[in-house]
């Protein structure tokens, strides 16, 4: 019980995050009411074209460091809190995988929520958003499985 609180229980938590981040209160239209306000404190005679790029980057931002983090609690999950002796590569795969598959699923949520849409393109951004935390994470057992040498 103990392991699966220290290890599992961050990632469940993570996706419920995800989950509740697929609902209107992080719509574009939320997300717009802190976010536009801001950016016209820092910069005053920013145009409305700049102000929809920065908003649609930050969001796509958030996609990729949302799926980063999932990656990683996964990884620590399976690495940790489990008896399962994989190999990194194979760690790594089943990890990217499993995280494409909640990104997809995720999007699949947001198609009944009326005020958010369900894009591939985000699902797209979410897998390298998962790799790029799994390659952190692929980097750093590696180097640590050298110094074991």
């Amino acid at each position: 019980m103990r392991s699966f609180l220290k290890y599992w229980l961050p990632f469940l938590t993570w996706l419920c995050v995800i989950f509740v981040g697929s609902t209107d209160l992080m719509s574009a239209e939320q997300t717009s009411r802190f976010l536009v306000p801001f950016l016209r404190w820092l910069k005053p005679d920013i145009s409305t074209e700049a102000l929809a790029q920065v908003h649609f980057f930050v969001r796509k931002l958030g996609h990729i460091s949302e799926y980063a983090v999932l990656g990683v609690l996964l990884w620590r999950a399976f690495r940790s809190g489990t008896n399962l002796q994989m190999k990194l590569p194979i760690l790594f795969v089943a990890a990217w995988i499993l995280c494409g598959f909640f990104a997809a699923t995720d999007e699949f949520h947001q198609s009944f929520v009326s005020s958010r849409t369900a894009s591939l393109d985000d699902v797209l951004i979410d897998i390298v958003g998962a790799m790029i935390g799994l390659a952190i994470c692929f980097a750093l057992g590696a180097r640590k499985n050298l110094r074991k040498i």
